[in-house]
């Protein structure tokens, strides 16, 4: 992987926390790191240029996490909608996850940070990427990581009327 080409989003309302992150970030080449303070300011900055990978905190102020990802996900606007997304938090109980993961988020990075872990969830996001679904009540990456050999067909629930999509499709 060419990471001196990355381009990747911070957003974090701890400055120390960004640090971090970016200096491993930039161990492993990455050399276009942009910062943000809170979510609002990282809507912000994702308004204004391509970002390849978004890594932000949980618990900010006046935007959090979740309701960032959120309102990433629903802006028809903004050119990083479908870019992924990799939470970053202390706050790792079930429902948080859950949470995360209903709101638009790729992969979930928990603290105490390692260069270890932060290096893993990149290289997850970008070696694996997930088919992007839209739909009336979720936008974001493939919920289901599970692979099912018997699925033959564009349904995962009949009930529910989701199907499995390209990032260009919609339902």
């Amino acid at each position: 992987m060419r990471y001196d080409l990355l381009k990747i989003l911070i957003v974090d309302d701890n400055p120390h926390m960004r640090v971090l992150i970016a200096e491993v970030l930039r161990a492993i080449g990455v050399r276009h790191i942009f910062e943000a303070g809170d979510g609002a300011a990282g809507l912000l900055a994702s308004n204004k240029r391509e970002i390849d990978i978004i890594m932000t905190d949980l618990s900010m102020q006046p935007l959090d996490g979740i309701d960032f990802v959120r309102q990433l996900r629903r802006s028809g606007d903004n050119p990083n909608q479908m870019a992924p997304v990799i939470m970053v938090t202390g706050h790792s109980t079930l429902q948080r996850v859950h949470e995360a993961r209903d709101a638009g988020v790729n992969e979930f990075l928990t603290k105490p940070l390692t260069a270890r872990g932060v290096i893993e969830r990149v290289a997850q996001v970008i070696d694996h990427p997930r088919a992007f679904i839209r739909s009336p009540n979720y936008i974001g990456p493939e919920r289901r990581r599970r692979v099912d050999p018997n699925f033959a067909g564009p349904w995962r629930r009949a009930a529910d009327g989701v199907r499995r999509m390209t990032a260009t499709q919609e339902i």
